[in-house]
């Protein structure tokens, strides 16, 4: 790298390219956003460049003003990927790793060794005989998208016509579900976050609880070990969250995430050193940043689309009722279940936390009105 101060190309422009460009402009690093959109979330306050991530030659266009290019999504092709890298771009997280957050059956090949719910693929109902169980597609799922409870051989066999090619998974009957952020770099300093807490509705996160409540420190400490040594046997560069079960005393890896992700919002206000500004300092290869919680306890609440349309008038409210909110708005277009924006509050008292967080998100989504 030159001694200048560096340009990041980010392929997307959604929220979580949005939340990169304050620890952008704090290090001094200009970021550029490779958007669908002059309105996507990110590219309404930062530099960027308009066109398809599916095209090539535009993204090498676009990278060979950068001097690395990451992703706020995980669906950039990989043949793409692979393209801009023969071209001697540099692309953090790189191909190697990038795959196993694209494709669940090479993740689940590659972490074979790690606690895992059982699982195969299927083209048809012949090998299955246990049911209830859970149908995922093998890529392009998320936020509960391409995840599938199927009750009987009946809806398998509905589903497979549609979906041919389906990865199945034993149900687990869970006690609760946490996610651990990690950030390793190219030399491979690695860092964690406190375990995470997720409360999930239909498939989609509502509530962040750090540090996870319903297990135990040794539990917790488990867990982050899990996640790091995933992050070295992947080769991961940038940040990664790694999603798991908890059932007893026991973990099974669910999902992988190369990129900031939902459940690490709650670093923003209650973390030394959040995700978005380690992601950066991960990718440049600048020494991570101390991870360690500014309060004992961080709540963080997606605000959900709803009927209400008016997302600034509800903080009079709001801000006089608890001015230690901290709101975080995309400015996105409205539409039901819709992650619009979200709200952090950290302290030492969990309950009043908790309270304060769901009301916020219930009043801005319209579900309460006082």
């Amino acid at each position: 790298m030159s001694e200048r101060f560096p340009t990041v190309g980010v392929i997307g422009a959604g929220q979580l390219a949005r939340m990169m460009v304050a620890p952008a402009v704090a290090l001094g690093v200009k970021l550029h956003l490779f958007a669908l959109s002059s309105e996507d979330s990110g590219a309404q306050i930062c530099s960027h460049t308009v066109g398809d991530y599916t095209d090539l030659t535009a993204l090498k266009e676009f990278a060979f003003n950068c001097d690395v290019i990451t992703f706020e999504h995980e669906l950039v092709p990989l043949s793409v990927i692979k393209g801009l890298e023969s071209a001697g771009i540099r692309v953090y997280p790189p191909s190697s790793a990038f795959i196993y957050s694209q494709d669940k059956e090479k993740m689940r090949e590659k972490l074979s060794a790690y606690p895992s719910p059982l699982w195969k693929v299927v083209t048809s109902t012949d090998s299955i005989d246990r049911y209830p169980l859970i149908a995922k597609a093998i890529s392009g799922g998320y936020d509960g998208r391409g995840v599938w409870k199927i009750n009987s051989q009946d809806e398998l066999a509905q589903l497979l016509k549609s979906v041919p090619r389906l990865l199945i998974e034993e149900l687990i009957s869970f006690d609760c579900e946490i996610a651990v952020m990690v950030a390793r770099s190219p030399h491979g300093q690695a860092t964690s976050w406190s375990a995470t807490q997720t409360v999930q509705e239909d498939g989609i996160c509502t509530l962040t609880i750090s540090p996870a409540q319903e297990i135990s420190e040794e539990l917790s400490t488990k867990a982050q070990k899990l996640a790091l040594d995933i992050a070295q046997e992947l080769g991961v560069v940038g940040v990664m969250a790694v999603e798991m079960f908890v059932k007893g005393e026991h973990l099974y890896i669910n999902e992988v995430a190369m990129r900031p992700h939902n459940s690490g919002h709650w670093t923003i206000d209650g973390s030394r050193t959040n995700q978005f500004e380690q992601h950066l300092r991960a990718i440049l290869d600048l020494p991570l940043g101390d991870p360690s919680m500014t309060h004992e306890f961080a709540v963080m609440g997606n605000i959900l689309g709803g009927e209400k349309f008016d997302m600034y008038r509800p903080y009079l409210h709001l801000m006089a009722r608890n001015p230690d909110l901290k709101f975080h708005q995309y400015m996105k277009e409205v539409r039901p279940g819709r992650k619009i924006g979200h709200v952090t509050a950290a302290g030492s008292n969990l309950l009043q936390l908790r309270e304060d967080v769901q009301h916020a998100c219930d009043y801005m989504s319209g579900v309460i009105d006082e």
